[in-house]
């Protein structure tokens, strides 16, 4: 049986719904994370991958949201090791916490209201085409402004912006967008971050761009840095950059690292995945599973052994 945390409690999955007069279902002011667990089959073990950073991302993005939850990151952490624990998973897992005003009251504001918090499993692998790639086109959308909706925040309303990039994409026959700025600048996918390659250097949107604050993203940098010596370089990304690029992959909770083999019918690295991303992702998968001894402070074991 799966189970989820609900309304202060752990409770069959089935059992946790809310009603159609709830407050944050209508404005789209819940606030959210994206959590992945992966499985190790040698050690029998289920790592949580950046549990406590999603956690505290959460709670400062639920505090600038006027949520105050009554939960810290180290408790959330260990509420989600409970729901894996009694759902009994053994095998990867996305998990997705989600904060929100549980009033039933039709109006438009952040304050006078009760904020709760839910934490459910969503079995989905892979989020996009890790392995052969994928093809891109940049949307005519662009991505929110900070002055208007924080792209920095996982905001539900938000996603609206993400959505309609996403669709436009899909329906013009490509797997994924990428949003510009207000500036016209590269900002990122509708749920991702993105790496350009020139040479030996990475380059990617600064958080000065309108983008969200990655936590793949970070630990992507640390990755090339540490392990591949790749020089990196967070500034603006200008549009016509992205046809010129070696290699061009995305990263995100759920993209993880995501080859981008074709932008704007434009092929990069002749349409296949690029050596850099490649040994990129074998590091990232490698690390996220546990099976890099100096990457595991970035895991938390569910089961006690």
């Amino acid at each position: 049986m799966e189970y989820a945390f609900f309304e202060d409690k752990i409770v069959p999955v089935e059992e946790a719904k809310i009603s159609i007069k709830t407050n944050s279902f209508h404005y789209g002011t819940a606030v959210f994370e994206g959590i992945r667990a992966y499985w190790n089959e040698e050690e029998e073990q289920l790592y949580i991958l950046f549990a406590k950073e999603h956690y505290q991302r959460l709670l400062n993005n639920c505090r600038a949201m006027f949520m105050e939850l009554k939960y810290s990151a180290e408790d959330l952490v260990d509420i989600t090791k409970e729901i894996l624990r009694k759902s009994e998973v053994r095998e990867d897992v996305y998990i997705r916490p989600i904060a929100y005003f549980k009033d039933l009251a039709l109006t438009p504001k952040l304050v006078g209201f009760t904020p709760t918090v839910a934490i459910y499993i969503y079995k989905f692998g892979r989020y996009l085409d890790t392995s052969k790639g994928i093809r891109v086109k940049v949307s005519s959308w662009r991505r929110n402004d900070d002055n208007s909706i924080p792209s920095r925040w996982k905001v539900a309303g938000a996603y609206v912006n993400s959505a309609l990039a996403k669709t436009e994409a899909l329906l013009s026959g490509y797997d994924e967008a990428i949003m510009l700025n207000q500036n016209g600048f590269v900002a990122e996918g509708s749920g991702e971050n993105i790496f350009i390659l020139r040479g030996r250097k990475l380059i990617t949107p600064s958080y000065s761009e309108h983008i969200l604050e990655g936590i793949t993203r970070s630990a992507v940098i640390k990755l090339a840095k540490n392990e591949l010596m790749l020089e990196v370089e967070e500034r603006p990304v200008a549009r016509s950059e992205l046809y010129i690029a070696d290699e061009i992959f995305l990263t995100g909770t759920a993209a993880e690292i995501t080859p981008v083999i074709e932008v704007d019918n434009r092929k990069i690295n002749g349409g296949e995945v690029g050596p850099i991303t490649k040994e990129l992702q074998e590091l990232y998968f490698k690390a996220v599973s546990g099976r890099m001894e100096r990457y595991k402070v970035w895991l938390t074991p569910v089961y006690e052994k």
